[in-house]
């Protein structure tokens, strides 16, 4: 089973991290919401306690987080070791794609909701 972590998750239905954390999981994703607001998503709590993670290994990052409040998450994205980050709409940051390139992680800007409803994930 493939693991996804939706980063930025919010209990807010409303948000688009969210309904990301329902179709990855429809999809057959193994998901990992992590948030800074407690809550639970289509019945999958969200992570706001880092350590739960700390040995994870996961193929993909969605990522929800615009490039301001980025900065402080890019030792958690690395420490993950995703294969792939997709840098979904107004979360654009070439700085973070670059240090991705250097340590051999692949980096994507599309929307997660748009390629899993086309089939691209």
């Amino acid at each position: 089973m493939r693991k996804v972590v939706v980063l930025g998750a919010s209990p807010n239905e409303q948000r688009y991290s969210n309904q990301a954390v329902i179709r990855f999981k429809q999809k057959g994703y193994k998901v990992l919401p992590i948030g800074i607001k407690n809550g639970v998503i289509d019945g999958v709590d969200i992570i706001t306690d880092l350590n739960q993670i700390e040995n994870e290994s996961v193929d993909l990052i969605s990522l929800y987080i615009s490039p301001k409040n980025q900065e402080e998450w890019i030792d958690v994205i690395i420490n993950l070791r995703p294969q792939k980050v997709i840098f979904n709409p107004e979360t654009e940051n070439q700085e973070l794609v670059q240090k991705l390139k250097a340590k051999g992680i692949e980096s994507e800007y599309a929307c997660s909701l748009v390629l899993l409803s086309t089939g691209l994930l």
